[in-house]
């Protein structure tokens, strides 16, 4: 995850002409708080403070998506309840991922779910090392071909586990963003755990500038590298931070291949995305190329010129080295 940097000037200024009327010009609000587990920052230029409805937007995007949730729809799916309606949320998480998993060629796959808890980064049981026997036999349990949504009702082979944590995030700060353009506000910031969407200019009255974690792996954090982002949305993902080690010292990272099953840590360090789009789609293909790799991503965005990638790498002899598209 990253950490964004932003400058914030909260000023409000009243001109008097010809001593008629004070108008009030519009400063930039900020909310900060916790939610999915991690810190939000949103910063938007209206003197209103949106923070209850947003609030309420947050608990609604928990009870249709959160696998933490055991009433949430989503949990209810997983329990293979055929009764439950889906949401606008689900169906549209649901559609996303369908598209970026044909467009990846199933590197971004929301069906790993009991892959991802049997390694311990999901909401279920896990598993203390796996063998090479217990991942082929999970690997049965996925198939995205398995899962329909009918009259607003999924219908699903009852061993999957339908599980949208890898782009959740990325959908929440498209969920705030999209309430805060429907007030009428151009100008915002929207970050949930470093995956951001950021519209029209900073207090500075200038592109938003962010800048992207070190690929760090001795815990510590620090940044060298900043972007600007010019009405785009931005997800980051990595595995030099979150991992495990297995019986034979061995790292396991948080991303699992789902063409191979095993969660093994490669060359490609740190992942960030950039699209004039959705958040929701930059982090589902932050967490696909990561899979991927460096060379097959590096191809990939070949003929993807609407995605921008920051690829951060280690070389033979473990520099870190970067490419950008």
């Amino acid at each position: 995850m990253k950490r964004i940097q932003y400058f914030l000037v909260l000023t409000v200024l009243a001109t008097c002409v010809l001593g008629c009327k004070v108008e009030e010009k519009k400063s930039y609000t900020k909310l900060q708080g916790r939610v999915f587990g991690t810190t939000y920052n949103i910063i938007y230029k209206s003197n209103v403070n949106y923070q209850e409805p947003i609030d309420e937007l947050f608990e609604a995007f928990n009870n249709s998506l959160s696998a933490y949730i055991p009433n949430s729809i989503i949990s209810k799916v997983n329990e293979n309840d055929t009764t439950v309606v889906v949401d606008a949320y689900f169906i549209e998480a649901y559609d996303k991922a369908n598209r970026i998993y044909r467009e990846t060629d199933g590197y971004f796959d929301p069906t790993i779910g009991k892959l991802i808890d049997a390694y311990g980064f999901g909401s279920g049981e896990e598993k203390k090392n796996l063998s090479k026997e217990e991942v082929d036999s999970l690997m049965n349990l996925k198939g995205l071909e398995k899962i329909k949504i009918i009259d607003n009702k999924v219908e699903k082979d009852p061993v999957i586990a339908y599980n949208v944590n890898a782009f959740a995030k990325g959908l929440g700060v498209d969920v705030i963003g999209r309430f805060i353009e429907e007030k009428g506000i151009k100008d915002y910031l929207v970050e949930i755990g470093g995956e951001i969407r950021a519209r029209g200019n900073s207090p500075r009255d200038t592109f938003w500038k962010v800048a992207i974690d070190d690929p760090n792996t001795d815990g510590s954090r620090s940044q060298s590298r900043t972007i600007e982002l010019n009405n785009q949305s931005m997800a980051t993902s990595g595995n030099y931070r979150k991992f495990k080690l297995n019986a034979n010292g061995e790292k396991i990272v948080h991303t699992v291949n789902p063409k191979t099953g095993l969660a093994q840590e490669s060359n490609l360090l740190s992942v960030s995305v950039l699209l004039k789009g959705d958040c929701a789609d930059v982090d589902a293909y932050a967490t696909a190329f990561l899979a991927m790799g460096l060379e097959e991503t590096k191809e990939f965005v070949k003929n993807r010129p609407d995605l921008k990638v920051i690829l951060l790498f280690a070389d033979e002899i473990g520099q870190i080295q970067e490419f950008r598209n």
